[in-house]
């Protein structure tokens, strides 16, 4: 590994009211702490881990208490002097599907927000609403960052919207390919991916659903067109199984399946696909191009994030090389 690396983790820092699938009550600061925690674990003696987020005044010194438990979690880009952040609630239906009402909003990271930290090897964008990390910011990214940084984007944010009434809802990704371009790393669970590959022209009778999960020929097809338009790597999770990645090694198109590392019981998903984007940060700091790898942290990561409601979960470099040795086996790439 390069010596102290750097990952700057784009997103918002959402106060969550979380109601599990089993009627359990979680209040937590959500989505960036996950990967910024286990990357910070994972890094420990050997690379600072960089949040950017807004957030409200009166969470900045729970936010920085929690953070600052871990030494190598720089609190440079945790901004309150807009004094926004997001609040969310939070109600699973099962363990992947949720109900979600927003009542506050944190402003877009703007180049000016991430400048600071233009130096890091690795920049995870995990917006959870189509506002948090706009497009000027990873078009910022890619003129300014070092020659051989990679920049990850998570699409749950531009395939989700919030409506005037709080609720959260899916979107189709239209201006997807406005994006590519700017994106070496996507990712996305099947739901997205169904709100990222679209036809041009429906009839009404079709758009009778939230979303649709894309077949496995879909998702290939998807995939292409995605790679054939700059991006190096597609990463679709698919639930409880694990992945599937595409990429276009010497321009041949390639899709492998990662199985997930799997738990006897899970106890609060919350945080999973943040978590899962984190890995792919870690193992791409390796080889940027070792796909196999980079699923393999990610699958452990969203494995150790379903193993209970605090941050204790995310093990050290040896633990979780350990778990994928375990459960990968021959196949382990760590």
């Amino acid at each position: 590994m390069i010596p102290q690396s750097k990952i700057a983790v784009l997103g918002p820092i959402p106060y969550d009211h979380i109601t599990t699938s089993r009627g359990t009550v979680i209040v937590k600061y959500g989505c960036v702490t996950h990967p910024a925690i286990a990357l910070a674990r994972l890094l420990e003696g050997a690379g600072t881990v960089f949040p950017v987020t807004h957030i409200r005044r009166k969470d900045e010194h729970d936010v920085h208490a929690l953070l600052s438990q871990y030494e190598n979690i720089g609190l440079d880009g945790v901004y309150s002097h807009l004094d926004q952040g997001d609040v969310i609630q939070l109600r699973f239906i099962d363990q992947n599907n949720r109900l979600e009402k927003q009542t506050a909003f944190m402003p877009p990271i703007r180049p000016e927000d991430i400048a600071p930290l233009i130096d890091c090897d690795v920049f995870v964008c995990v917006p959870i609403s189509d506002y948090e990390v706009p497009l000027e910011t990873l078009q910022y990214i890619k003129a300014n960052r070092r020659e051989n940084a990679i920049t990850i984007f998570d699409a749950h944010g531009p395939t989700t919207t919030v409506t005037t009434s709080g609720d959260r809802l899916r979107r189709f990704w239209v201006e997807r390919d406005l994006w590519l371009p700017y994106i070496d790393v996507i990712k996305m669970n099947i739901e997205e991916a169904g709100c990222c590959w679209f036809k041009k022209e429906y009839k009404a009778e079709e758009l009778k659903d939230e979303y649709w999960e894309l077949s496995e020929s879909e998702m290939a097809e998807f995939a292409l067109y995605v790679l054939e338009r700059g991006v190096k790597a597609v990463v679709i999770t698919l639930d409880a199984r694990g992945c599937m990645a595409y990429s276009m090694p010497n321009g041949q198109f390639k899709a492998e399946f990662i199985p997930s590392v799997p738990v006897s019981e899970v106890i609060d998903t919350t945080g999973c696909g943040d978590s899962f984007a984190g890995g792919l940060a870690f193992g791409l700091l390796h080889d940027t191009t070792d796909y196999v790898k980079a699923a393999q942290y990610a699958n452990a990561l969203g494995a150790m994030r379903t193993q209970g409601t605090t941050f204790e979960v995310f093990k050290s470099l040896e633990e979780t090389n350990n778990l994928i040795r375990r459960h990968y086996e021959e196949q382990a790439r760590v």
